[in-house]
């Protein structure tokens, strides 16, 4: 048994400008937990993302959807971090919504790079 949630973030940047700022998002969490998570891929078909995260025997999936003005995010958890999906969608939601805001600047992979162990 499984528990979807859908997540929705309105933007006005564009289909490809949110692409790329929620691609940089996405590699950067990649990047960060690393040690955290057995497996992680992200593959874009046309503005549709599919991710899928391993970790402790449990797999989460999602599919981002990037539209001209909302971002879509439906996500299937396993059914031990179901009773987690309250606070995984304000996660989710706070980190879409950071990602995409108009004052964000993308860090360089020098800067981000830059974290102590």
């Amino acid at each position: 048994m499984s528990n979807a949630i859908t997540v929705t973030v309105p933007h006005n940047l564009g289909v490809e400008a949110a692409k790329t700022r929620i691609s940089e998002q996405l590699t950067k969490m990649q990047r960060e937990y690393v040690d955290k998570v057995a497996h992680s891929d992200v593959s874009w078909a046309g503005d549709v993302a599919s991710v899928r995260v391993a970790a402790l025997g449990q797999t989460a999936t999602a599919q981002i959807t990037v539209l001209k003005d909302l971002l879509r995010i439906d996500i299937q958890l396993p059914w031990l971090l179901a009773a987690l999906s309250g606070k995984l969608q304000q996660v989710i939601s706070r980190n879409a919504d950071e990602a995409l805001r108009i004052g964000h600047a993308p860090q360089s992979d020098a800067s981000a790079g830059r974290k102590t162990p």
